[in-house]
């Protein structure tokens, strides 16, 4: 699908494969989303923008590269979100942290937001979108709204499971922004879940389920 980068890894796909059985425990399960959300983190900052500046080795002074521009937000769609945000703070201890709270009203599938928070200066950050399930795309198109809404501009987005119709959806809405993903999986069911899926990532998460 255009705009959409599966991120086949073989690590990846082995550790995804542990956490949709249905008798991975819940700390495992949470210790694996905190594993593959660093390799997913590899993949989604594959291309960011690298500078130089001059430092000196026990050797000898060199150019050597780093990040260029401001540091990165990673925005955590509460609350299965901060399974990934965990694992990506990780690799980029340094990036600046929002956070989006929806939950999916389950007779309509639709988003309601009941918390946003964020750094002012969106405009001038790539923003990375975390949440583990891109299923109907309903709370995944509101965040990104709200995002824009303050002012954010170069944003991805990462899950680690899609179905095809949110894919679909949330392209139709945001074709600027890329998304990247461990799986795109058969289909959604009558209830809004990823099929074959892997259940509720926040109630696996968390034991709440």
């Amino acid at each position: 699908m255009d705009g959409v980068t599966v991120i086949d890894h073989p690590l990846v796909q082995h550790k995804l494969t542990i956490m949709r059985k249905k008798e991975t425990s819940t700390a495992s399960f949470r210790r694996l989303l905190r594993e593959i959300s660093t390799l997913l983190c590899y993949a989604v900052t594959r291309h960011l923008d690298l500078t130089t500046i001059r430092i000196e080795t026990p050797m000898e002074a060199m150019d050597a590269p780093v990040l260029e521009g401001k540091k990165l937000v990673f925005a955590s769609i509460l609350r299965a979100g901060n399974g990934l945000l965990e694992g990506m703070l990780d690799l980029v201890p340094a990036a600046r942290v929002a956070h989006i709270g929806l939950y999916r009203d389950h007779e309509t599938l639709q988003p309601v937001e009941y918390y946003f928070k964020a750094p002012d200066d969106l405009a001038d950050r790539l923003v990375i979108v975390v949440d583990p399930m891109l299923a109907t795309a309903n709370s995944a198109i509101a965040a990104m709204d709200k995002l824009k809404e303050r002012g954010a501009r170069n944003i991805r987005f990462l899950c680690l499971l899609a179905a095809p119709e949110g894919v679909a959806r949330f392209c139709a809405a945001h074709p600027d922004i890329p998304v990247f993903t461990a799986a795109i999986d058969s289909h959604l069911n009558d209830k809004g879940y990823i099929v074959p899926g892997l259940g509720d990532a926040g109630d696996r998460m968390y034991g709440t389920k």
